[in-house]
Protein backbone atom coordinates (compact mmCIF):
# COMPACT_ATOMS: atom_id res chain seq x y z
CA UNK A 1 0.00 0.00 0.00
CA UNK A 2 3.09 2.50 0.59
CA UNK A 3 2.84 3.00 -3.66
CA UNK A 4 -0.90 3.58 -3.14
CA UNK A 5 -1.36 5.50 0.28
CA UNK A 6 -4.22 3.62 1.75
CA UNK A 7 -6.85 0.37 0.87
CA UNK A 8 -9.43 2.42 -1.00
CA UNK A 9 -6.81 3.91 -3.53
CA UNK A 10 -4.99 0.52 -4.11
CA UNK A 11 -8.50 -0.77 -4.61
CA UNK A 12 -9.49 1.60 -7.13
CA UNK A 13 -6.25 0.73 -9.07
CA UNK A 14 -7.52 -2.57 -8.57
CA UNK A 15 -10.78 -2.59 -9.71
CA UNK A 16 -9.77 -1.95 -13.16
CA UNK A 17 -6.33 -4.35 -13.30
CA UNK A 18 -6.23 -6.01 -16.35
CA UNK A 19 -3.92 -9.40 -16.14
CA UNK A 20 -3.80 -8.75 -20.25
CA UNK A 21 -4.17 -12.34 -21.36
CA UNK A 22 -2.59 -13.36 -24.64
CA UNK A 23 -4.99 -15.01 -26.88
CA UNK A 24 -4.29 -18.59 -25.81
CA UNK A 25 -6.32 -20.43 -28.52
CA UNK A 26 -3.59 -18.88 -31.02
CA UNK A 27 -0.35 -20.43 -28.76
CA UNK A 28 0.66 -24.11 -29.84
CA UNK A 29 -0.09 -26.75 -27.26
CA UNK A 30 3.27 -27.22 -26.30
CA UNK A 31 3.96 -23.84 -25.80
CA UNK A 32 0.99 -23.08 -23.49
CA UNK A 33 3.04 -23.85 -19.93
CA UNK A 34 6.12 -21.68 -21.04
CA UNK A 35 3.89 -18.71 -22.60
CA UNK A 36 1.47 -18.44 -19.60
CA UNK A 37 4.73 -18.38 -17.38
CA UNK A 38 6.62 -15.44 -19.19
CA UNK A 39 3.16 -13.40 -19.64
CA UNK A 40 2.73 -13.81 -15.73
CA UNK A 41 5.97 -12.85 -14.92
CA UNK A 42 5.68 -10.03 -17.33
CA UNK A 43 2.83 -8.57 -15.20
CA UNK A 44 4.32 -9.08 -12.06
CA UNK A 45 7.24 -6.97 -13.03
CA UNK A 46 5.43 -4.56 -15.32
CA UNK A 47 2.40 -3.22 -12.77
CA UNK A 48 2.62 -3.44 -8.71
CA UNK A 49 -0.60 -3.49 -8.32
CA UNK A 50 -0.91 -7.02 -8.54
CA UNK A 51 1.43 -7.18 -5.73
CA UNK A 52 -0.15 -4.62 -3.41
CA UNK A 53 -3.23 -6.30 -4.04
CA UNK A 54 -2.05 -9.76 -3.24
CA UNK A 55 -0.04 -7.91 -0.36
CA UNK A 56 -3.74 -6.94 1.12
CA UNK A 57 -5.42 -9.83 0.09
CA UNK A 58 -3.83 -11.64 3.13
CA UNK A 59 -5.42 -9.67 5.67
CA UNK A 60 -8.08 -8.06 3.98
CA UNK A 61 -11.16 -9.35 2.52
CA UNK A 62 -11.93 -6.75 0.10
CA UNK A 63 -9.09 -7.39 -1.32
CA UNK A 64 -9.33 -11.18 -1.03
CA UNK A 65 -12.67 -10.50 -3.19
CA UNK A 66 -10.71 -8.48 -5.59
CA UNK A 67 -8.20 -10.96 -6.14
CA UNK A 68 -10.99 -14.31 -6.63
CA UNK A 69 -13.33 -11.50 -9.18
CA UNK A 70 -10.06 -11.34 -11.22
CA UNK A 71 -9.01 -15.27 -11.32
CA UNK A 72 -13.06 -15.48 -12.01
CA UNK A 73 -13.81 -13.08 -14.87
CA UNK A 74 -10.22 -12.97 -16.58
CA UNK A 75 -8.20 -16.41 -15.91
CA UNK A 76 -10.97 -18.55 -15.64
CA UNK A 77 -12.51 -17.90 -18.89
CA UNK A 78 -9.29 -18.04 -20.99
CA UNK A 79 -8.59 -21.96 -19.72
CA UNK A 80 -12.37 -22.65 -20.15
CA UNK A 81 -12.10 -21.91 -23.70
CA UNK A 82 -8.48 -24.10 -24.12
CA UNK A 83 -9.51 -26.99 -21.38
CA UNK A 84 -13.02 -28.70 -21.26
CA UNK A 85 -11.53 -31.49 -19.11
CA UNK A 86 -11.65 -30.10 -15.81
CA UNK A 87 -10.91 -26.40 -17.06
CA UNK A 88 -11.51 -24.67 -12.97
CA UNK A 89 -9.28 -27.11 -11.57
CA UNK A 90 -6.35 -26.69 -13.73
CA UNK A 91 -6.74 -22.70 -13.62
CA UNK A 92 -6.46 -22.57 -10.15
CA UNK A 93 -3.82 -24.83 -9.89
CA UNK A 94 -2.09 -22.83 -12.55
CA UNK A 95 -3.22 -19.72 -10.62
CA UNK A 96 -1.68 -21.01 -6.75
CA UNK A 97 1.82 -21.68 -8.93
CA UNK A 98 1.39 -18.31 -10.02
CA UNK A 99 0.56 -16.73 -6.79
CA UNK A 100 3.26 -18.89 -4.72
CA UNK A 101 5.88 -17.67 -6.81
CA UNK A 102 4.42 -14.03 -6.86
CA UNK A 103 4.43 -14.75 -3.16
CA UNK A 104 8.15 -15.42 -3.19
CA UNK A 105 9.31 -13.51 -5.01
CA UNK A 106 7.54 -10.11 -4.73
CA UNK A 107 6.63 -10.44 -1.15
CA UNK A 108 8.67 -12.71 0.88
CA UNK A 109 11.81 -11.34 -1.37
CA UNK A 110 13.26 -15.11 -0.86
CA UNK A 111 16.72 -14.54 -2.23
CA UNK A 112 17.24 -17.90 -4.60
CA UNK A 113 13.89 -16.73 -6.03
CA UNK A 114 15.11 -13.07 -6.84
CA UNK A 115 18.25 -14.02 -8.06
CA UNK A 116 16.71 -16.17 -10.97
CA UNK A 117 16.94 -14.66 -14.50
CA UNK A 118 13.19 -14.81 -16.30
CA UNK A 119 14.48 -17.33 -18.52
CA UNK A 120 15.55 -19.59 -15.34
CA UNK A 121 11.95 -18.75 -14.06
CA UNK A 122 10.35 -19.98 -17.11
CA UNK A 123 12.75 -22.97 -17.57
CA UNK A 124 11.79 -24.22 -13.54
CA UNK A 125 8.19 -23.32 -13.92
CA UNK A 126 6.92 -23.59 -17.53
CA UNK A 127 7.20 -27.75 -17.00
CA UNK A 128 5.02 -27.49 -13.58
CA UNK A 129 2.45 -25.49 -15.52
CA UNK A 130 1.93 -27.26 -18.68
CA UNK A 131 1.89 -30.53 -16.81
CA UNK A 132 -1.44 -28.64 -15.03
CA UNK A 133 -2.40 -28.30 -18.28
CA UNK A 134 -1.36 -31.89 -19.82
CA UNK A 135 -2.00 -34.46 -17.28
CA UNK A 136 -5.16 -36.50 -16.84
CA UNK A 137 -7.79 -35.38 -14.04
CA UNK A 138 -7.46 -38.28 -11.21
Amino acid sequence: MRYYGNKGKLFAAAANFDLCLPELSAVSHEELGTVIVQHFLERWEVDDTMVALLRAAVSNEEARLRMVEIFTDQSLPAFEELLTDHAAERAALIGGQMIGFAVCRYILRLSPVIEMTHQDIVNWMAPIVQQYIDTPAP
